[in-house]
């Protein structure tokens, strides 16, 4: 089994797509944090069941979906390093992502 380690930037993104989303909808906002860090967990059992975003065709970076997030990370044969959260609808900012690659 995979350790997934969520890494402070990632965590603030979450936590600022929850923010606004709770100013309208704080019930929303919990569950789609729920449903994130259950989708999440998923990737100790399988840590390679992302899709390969396609503007990182050529990396090793992976993502799952949990709309309307898409979570950014990578698998380094023992750990599942969580990225980066963005909303779908945003554009990956690839500089951003390789940045928290640590």
């Amino acid at each position: 089994m995979a350790k997934v380690v969520w890494t402070e930037p990632a965590v603030s993104d979450l936590d600022a797509i929850a923010d606004y989303i709770a100013l309208d909808n704080p019930a929303a906002a919990r569950q789609l944090v729920q449903r994130v860090l259950e989708r999440v967990e998923q990737l100790e059992r399988y840590p390679e069941s992302g899709s390969i975003p396609p503007e990182l065709r050529d990396s090793r970076y992976r993502q799952i979906i949990e709309t309307p997030c898409r979570v950014f990370y990578r698998y380094d044969g023992k750990r599942v390093l969580i990225l980066h959260v963005i909303r779908g609808e945003r554009r990956l900012r690839t500089r951003k992502l390789r940045g928290r690659d640590r």
